[in-house]
């Protein structure tokens, strides 16, 4: 029997490895946390972080095995390709996922190739503000500070004025995980929404574009994603513009398979700006969503990549309109259970939970302190977006103090 290795035993991770073993692979565990809910569904597990190359690479040579996949993980994307380009098995090239997972490396790629970029400043967390403030005196504000490693919004903040740059960098520097931190220029949108989502990509051409409108939070300042809804909005013009710039971005990087996730905006003249392309599945569960909106297995299909085999996608169009909502909190507390409106129960197709009554429950500032994933089916778009202006009037999550 063929093994796969697998980088991560989150519970959005757990989907992966219980369909590689319905698949008939056997399936290998990294993941150093030990309470991760994939040991119990792996056949083989081991204690191991999955961004330390050295020891997954011992853990691929001593099991012998025939892929490697982190799915929807951006620490292990670089550590799988690194393992897997040494093992002589499938991949991406490492130099591509590195450029990719590393926001900074990213935009001097996008710059290099002539695509949309504002403008940016990297600094350690070490350099003085003195020094940041004076490197950035020309940057229009907004801006944006981040580490340029992470990912669902962990460590960004937006700032109107410099008054609170001292606070920002620190919570970029909570974060980060390399100490390089990044100011942006914030994008002025023509399109409303940030433009989210999945691509996948088979023999170096995008066979299936999962393009959504994103759901953002109100207390982060629109930066924490809360869901996506599909299909978008764009128009058809729009719609061209990001399958070429994306298409375009995937050949020059070499990107041979396996799905990427998106989150792009377009700014007043339609250009695309590239805010991440992440070369792993995306959180939140996108791949199921988009999966029941093509009426396509995601998941299988990166297991196949992984294992070098043709995922033949056969892409349905999309019947209806799909949506995710992200359980949360801003209070932290004991969880005591979700209430659903009985006027959004019908459209609930799926539930998901991350917590147990009792289980701790932490302020939602970032894709981490998720609760759940709520999936729904609408028949209309104007019935999905009235939906979504009264979901913290139809949707409430429990706590005890």
């Amino acid at each position: 029997m063929k093994k796969i290795l697998l980088l991560g035993g989150s519970a959005q991770q757990v989907v992966a490895i219980k369909t590689a073993k319905a698949m008939g692979y056997v399936t290998v565990l990294c993941d150093y946390l030990p309470d991760n809910p994939g040991q119990y569904e792996a056949d083989v597990y081991y204690n191991v972080s999955t961004t330390d190359v050295e020891a997954v690479y011992q853990v691929a040579l001593k099991e012998k095995v025939d892929g490697v996949l982190a799915y929807a993980s951006d620490p292990a994307a670089f550590p799988a390709a690194v393992v897997a380009e040494r093992l002589g098995i499938p991949t991406n090239p490492s130099e591509s996922v590195a450029i990719l997972g590393v926001k900074h490396k990213f935009r001097d790629f996008l710059r290099k190739h002539g695509f949309a970029c504002p403008q940016i400043y990297t600094f350690p967390p070490s350099k003085s503000l003195d020094e940041v403030l004076d490197a950035i005196k020309d940057f229009c504000f907004p801006i944006v500070v981040k580490p340029t490693d992470s990912s669902g919004s962990k460590g960004v903040t937006m700032l109107s004025t410099p008054n609170e740059l001292s606070r920002a960098i620190h919570n970029a520097d909570y974060y980060s995980r390399n100490k390089i931190l990044i100011v942006e220029e914030f994008i002025t949108r023509g399109f409303p929404f940030v433009i989210g989502g999945d691509i996948f990509v088979w023999d170096g051409k995008i066979i299936l574009y999962g393009e959504m409108s994103c759901l953002r939070d109100k207390d982060g300042k629109g930066l924490i994603p809360l869901g996506e809804r599909i299909p978008g909005e764009l128009n058809d013009f729009q719609k061209c513009r990001v399958h070429e710039e994306l298409q375009r971005l995937i050949s020059l990087l070499n990107i041979r398979f396996g799905e990427l996730n998106i989150e792009i905006l377009l700014d007043k003249e339609d250009k695309v700006h590239f805010l991440e392309v992440g070369p792993r599945a995306g959180g939140n569960m996108i791949p199921l969503q988009l999966s029941d909106a093509f009426g396509v297995d995601l998941v299988k299909a990166n297991v196949e990549v992984a294992m070098g085999n043709d995922p033949k996608l056969h892409i349905k169009d999309i019947s209806g309109y799909y949506m995710t909502y992200v359980l949360h909190s801003y209070m932290n507390g004991v969880f005591d259970g979700v209430d659903f409106s009985a006027e959004i129960t019908p459209y609930i197709y799926r539930k998901v939970l991350y917590k147990v009554q009792g289980d701790k429950v932490e302020s939602f500032d970032g894709a981490g302190k998720a609760l759940g994933i709520i999936f729904f089916h609408f028949d209309t778009a104007e019935h999905m977006n009235r939906i979504c202006e009264r979901m913290d009037e139809l949707i409430k999550v429990k706590l005890k103090p």
